[in-house]
């Protein structure tokens, strides 16, 4: 099988190089902004749509000293390497592409400060030292980086990065492996917490590491202090820069969290089921509007801040090319009636859990933790979406269609 992999490190630039990297993130962003309001105005104007090779021969008018579609006059494009500029109109022609296809919402103006990146697509024109840990990028010269560990395959692409103040490189490789064939024979089902972070059916679970609620007031303390400081000043951006470290630490460490029980279950386990959450559902605000205020609108938002601390979409998303990795399979299921259903007579109700914690049938009588219940039930709905006729290929995921109530894992009916 062919497996696509990225390698990141942190750079160390001279002052120089940094300079020139946060010029070239720049006009990246100068691109991407006016490409966008160009073809937003000739949408409005009723014209088709630019494609690419149109907006690539604009890019040259633009680099040799025409009009942007802003008015302003940007001569100092040409500094910038060329093929991270056309990289940008790709990444804008995918994000018009996704969004007409239904796949993400309108594309939005990037701002400047925020995520500043800019990717070299040919692997031609960079050069990667393992053995000297540096590489040579387009008008930045040799870069020294960190380290870490060896880079394995062909280099496809190599992207740059501003993250907390700091420049990182990311490195995708591309390389043929054999057929994996997982060393585990278990199948495991999950249910998603706040409580309990992960519950898996066999009895255990992951604690919630909870990072942004331990650094909640520490953060808050900065960003106090930052707010009583001048716009722009000096010391403005050295308290914005302990915002910005604060931030990066906060996510590094739920990152790690994430990638060490994502990596644990991974190896430990054939084949994972899991909820099909909608997160952005579930931590909606609910403020409501003006005219029809929302009710418990606090509660609310202290539950939207746990949800969205406990990372449960990524978390999702590296056990998914984990268990391809490993050979093993990942199985999404609907997450209706996993905490109601009684996982021994199967009666379901919302009676059956009248509290966070403790699951007690109305039926039959059988109590157990609810989180252990939805994870039984999300196992027992893992194997009646195989046993269906629905066959997971070792390393792609599964999804089932929501049901009326978990079914046991029994063939489906002729």
């Amino acid at each position: 099988m062919q497996r696509l992999q990225a390698f990141k490190f942190e750079l160390m630039p001279a002052g120089e190089q940094e300079r020139n990297m946060r010029r070239f993130a720049g006009s990246c962003r100068v691109v991407y902004n006016e490409a966008l309001a160009l073809q937003k105005a000739r949408y409005e104007a009723g014209e088709k749509k630019l494609g690419y090779a149109g907006l690539c021969k604009l890019l040259t008018d633009w680099r040799n000293g025409a009009p942007l579609p802003s008015g302003r006059v940007s001569p100092w494009l040409k500094e910038a390497p060329c093929h991270p500029l056309q990289q940008t109109l790709k990444d804008l022609e995918r994000a018009y592409r996704n969004f007409f296809e239904k796949r993400a919402d309108f594309p939005r103006f990037k701002k400047r400060g925020m995520k500043d990146s800019f990717r070299y697509p040919d692997p031609k024109q960079v050069k990667l030292e393992q053995g000297n840990s540096r590489l040579f990028l387009p008008k930045l010269g040799w870069l020294r980086y960190r380290n870490s560990r060896e880079v394995l395959g062909k280099v496809k692409n190599i992207t740059v990065s501003l993250f907390g103040g700091k420049w990182f490189v990311s490195v995708q490789t591309e390389r043929e492996i054999s057929d994996p064939v997982p060393k585990a024979t278990t199948a495991i089902g999950i249910d998603m917490g706040i409580a309990r972070f992960a519950t898996l059916s066999d009895g255990s679970y992951f604690e919630p590491l909870n990072s942004f609620r331990k650094h909640e007031q520490r953060l808050k303390h900065y960003q106090r202090v930052m707010s009583r400081k001048q716009k722009f000043s000096s010391n403005w951006k050295k308290a914005k820069a302990k915002v910005q470290r604060l931030h990066s630490h906060i996510a590094n460490v739920r990152r790690d969290y994430l990638h060490k029980a994502s990596t644990t279950i991974s190896k430990s386990h054939a084949m994972v089921c899991i909820e099909d959450l909608r997160v952005r559902n579930m931590s909606r605000s609910a403020s409501g509007t003006k005219e029809v205020p929302g009710k418990h609108v606090r509660a609310k938002s202290g539950l939207n801040k746990a949800i969205l601390d406990q990372g449960w979409f990524e978390f999702r998303r590296q056990l998914e090319y984990k268990l391809a990795w490993n050979g093993g399979m990942f199985v999404v299921v609907p997450p209706q009636n996993t905490s109601r259903t009684c996982p021994v007579c199967g009666h379901v109700s919302a009676e059956n859990r009248q509290t966070q914690a403790q699951f007690c049938c109305v039926e039959c009588g059988y109590t157990e933790h609810a989180d252990l219940v939805g994870a039984i039930n999300v196992l027992r709905a893992g194997h009646a979406r195989l046993a269906c006729g629905e066959t997971a290929q070792s390393g792609r995921s599964v999804k089932q269609e929501p049901t009326e109530a978990i079914q046991e894992a029994t063939p489906c009916p002729a």
